[in-house]
């Protein structure tokens, strides 16, 4: 960015934010912030990760290559990251936010007029909550305070300023137009949403199309087959949203299709690459064992096919990915039962 592009966008605010988990993603939100002039620490659960980032001056686990500056605060205090905190990013996997934020409202630092915001993609696999869901059942936060920053967003571009287009959704406007301001720069560009349903289930239901995606190409289908995919997959993700309360319309937006086709295509992907991976004929256990970082959609598919069962709607694709990674069916066949399902009308 040009010096007077910058100079616009990081005038300091003085705004005091905790990050709470230092993953790629956690990172990278942490150096924006700094860079967008706020006082910033981050949040790193294991004592020895954290020392080792402020020593090196670069997560080099998550995010090799990507300086950390010496300004931002990295802890593994909970109560000492959120000391002062007017604004609290949880960016840890959406699995651990109900722990983390039980923890936060424990530790007695959380502010109650903080602002919330929820970056983590996914369901609650045991309760089918949203993670908006989860951290109102465990914050002493207001409902309108918690928000969620979601969309076409892979950590190894935003870390390296390439150009990202992200949604901030919620119910209170003045809220979402705060946060807008709060994150959006020069390379960052954030939109507000008052759907916070369909946003929340459209970034997570792309995660399971993706793992079907990557399927397709370990089994070395084509681009036909791809775009099928996808866009069937999009169908699904407007199904179950609208189901629960979101917009249609919603999902032809950035955490709609902008989330799916990124997670879909994108050699970033995780989820993508568990599917690729399965495949070329390797079990799920053996690939997650070789990951570094999660890939949420796993147990997103889990989640995803209970809530469809208790609403009464049908999810084909996210079915057929479930039978593969969990009752050990062949993708050749999920692919096949896909295609002889019985005709009918596309819309």
């Amino acid at each position: 960015m040009r010096g007077e592009a910058r100079r616009k966008f990081a005038k300091r605010s003085g705004l005091r934010a905790a990050v709470l988990g230092a993953g790629s993603w956690g990172t990278t939100l942490a150096v924006l912030l700094d860079e967008n002039g706020h006082d910033v620490a981050l949040w790193e659960y294991f004592p020895e990760l954290a020392a080792t980032i402020r020593r090196d001056g670069e997560n080099r686990r998550f995010l090799p290559g990507v300086p950390v500056p010496s300004k931002i605060r990295i802890t593994s205090d909970l109560a000492e990251a959120l000391d002062g905190a007017t604004r609290v990013v949880f960016v840890t996997p959406s699995h651990t936010v109900r722990p983390v934020a039980r923890a936060a409202a424990a530790s007695g630092a959380l502010d109650r007029k903080a602002i919330v915001i929820n970056a983590a993609k996914g369901l609650e696999e045991k309760t089918l909550c949203r993670m908006s869901e989860v951290l109102a059942q465990e914050l002493p936060t207001p409902k309108r305070r918690i928000v969620g920053l979601l969309g076409p967003s892979h950590a190894e571009e935003v870390s390296r300023r390439i150009p990202t287009a992200i949604t901030v959704a919620g119910t209170n406007e003045d809220i979402l137009g705060e946060i807008q301001r709060f994150f959006m720069n020069g390379y960052f560009r954030v939109y507000t949403n008052t759907d916070l349903v369909g946003v929340e289930l459209g970034v997570s239901l792309k995660n399971t199309i993706a793992i079907a995606a990557g399927i397709c190409d370990g089994l070395g289908f084509g681009d036909n087959t791809k775009a099928a995919l996808i866009t069937r997959g999009l169908a699904e993700m407007k199904r179950l949203a609208c189901r629960m309360g979101g917009k249609e319309e919603t999902l032809s937006g950035l955490a709609g299709v902008g989330d799916l086709i990124v997670t879909c295509m994108s050699r970033h992907s995780r989820n993508r690459h568990v599917g690729e991976e399965i495949g070329r004929g390797k079990k799920l256990p053996q690939i997650l064992a070789g990951m570094v970082m999660v890939a949420e959609g796993v147990k997103t598919t889990r989640a995803a096919v209970k809530l469809a069962s208790r609403v009464g709607i049908e999810l084909p694709i996210a079915e057929q990915v479930h039978r593969v990674l969990f009752r050990g069916k062949d993708p050749r066949r999920a692919i096949k039962d896909l295609m002889i399902r019985k005709a009918k009308r596309e819309m």
